[in-house]
């Protein structure tokens, strides 16, 4: 998977396309991840202390990382690409700018 904690995305399928945020959560086995504020659902909670308020609440559901592509820093979608810098260490790039990630 080439998307990583805390990569800005934009969502291009789904109820939620054009929404963008920061990822969460990935879940590499199933191929999916959590984006922060999108693909929202009701989930209804059991009360688990004292505390805690019980009732129907607010999550945010995995996305199929293929509905997803990284946004750049000037806000452009684009795919991500491997390549070897100078020194011989591997690096992301956006594909479309050719910026390193």
């Amino acid at each position: 998977m080439k998307l990583k904690k805390n990569d800005t995305v934009v969502i291009i399928a789904g109820k939620d396309k054009g929404k963008s945020g920061k990822i969460v959560k990935i879940d590499h086995k199933r191929e999916r991840v959590i984006v922060q504020g999108a693909n929202m659902v009701k989930k209804a909670m059991r009360k688990k202390t004292a505390q805690d308020k019980g009732g129907i609440m607010e999550i945010e559901a995995p996305i199929h990382v293929s509905n997803l592509m990284y946004l750049t820093s000037k806000g452009e979608a684009t795919r991500i690409g491997y390549k070897f810098d100078e020194n011989g260490n591997k690096v992301r790039f956006a594909k479309k700018t050719g910026e390193e990630i």
